[in-house]
């Protein structure tokens, strides 16, 4: 209200860094410029205290603040409906051109502007999602390659042990196993690296979700199945090849 031109509004932070526990009808004091001192400052009392809230980015702890009620004609914000924008807007520059016919409006949207506090993040998770998915195809490749020279080179080692009454499924096993063990230890060594680089990204903000102890292991697990469909298709052709064919030339 106008009669609250001297009257102020602080946040619990400030309430907390002036160490007052019953703020209200408390005086503050601004300074004028030059002497810093009480007769030389505009008195202002507290009328209010409003939970705190960021105002600014997640990266920061929500400081002291203070609302002061002042002019301000270098904006307008504008409450719109979302259902016919291009209209409110023409309406609303309409407006504006016979107010100030010799000012330009700029304006911008509010989600917008939030959204554009995270950008940086928000392009740093779709190159995390590119460069993941070409590194798994990639490794596909490489696993889907590894296995079938593997099973190439045990080609006679197989026909024999399936006429020694082997059946697929243990020659499969077996073809797989090798590899397996090659994801497990990488996995033993990548998920204590990514749990440490991730830590430390989130430290840069203030307000932040911690790493769940579950997704370590989730993650390992979808390395470890995406790895057994890369290796099975290899292992399984090479089980029910003909033992025949492979011991002909012996």
């Amino acid at each position: 209200m106008a009669t609250d031109s001297s009257g102020i509004i602080i946040n619990e932070a400030a309430a907390k860094f002036l160490g007052l526990t019953y703020p209200l009808n408390k005086p503050l004091y601004r300074s004028n410029g030059g002497r810093q001192d009480i007769s030389n400052s505009r008195t202002y009392h507290i009328i209010g205290v409003v939970k705190d809230f960021n105002f600014s980015s997640l990266r920061d702890v929500v400081s002291p603040m203070v609302l002061v009620m002042g002019q301000n004609t270098g904006a307008l914000s504008v409450r719109v409906s979302a259902n016919n924008i291009a209209t409110v807007l023409s309406q609303i520059q309409q407006r504006w051109n016979q107010l100030s016919p010799n000012v330009k409006m700029n304006f911008s949207f509010m989600d917008q502007d939030f959204e554009a506090s995270y950008l940086a993040e928000q392009r740093m998770g779709t190159i995390f999602i590119v460069f993941t998915s070409l590194a798994i195809i990639i490794a596909c490749l490489g696993l889907f390659g590894l296995a079938a020279y593997a099973a190439e080179q045990r080609t006679k080692e197989i026909g024999i042990r399936k006429i020694l009454g082997a059946n697929v499924s243990t020659i499969a096993a077996m073809l797989s196993f090798d590899f397996i063990k090659l994801v497990l230890i990488s996995i033993l060594i990548a998920l204590p690296a990514g749990w440490f680089l991730m830590n430390k990204w989130l430290q840069d903000f203030a307000y932040r979700e911690s790493v769940q102890w579950w997704v370590l292991p989730l993650a390992g697990f979808v390395a470890i199945l995406i790895a057994i469909i890369t290796i099975s298709f290899q292992a399984i052709r090479a089980a029910f090849a003909n033992p025949v064919n492979s011991l002909r030339s012996e």
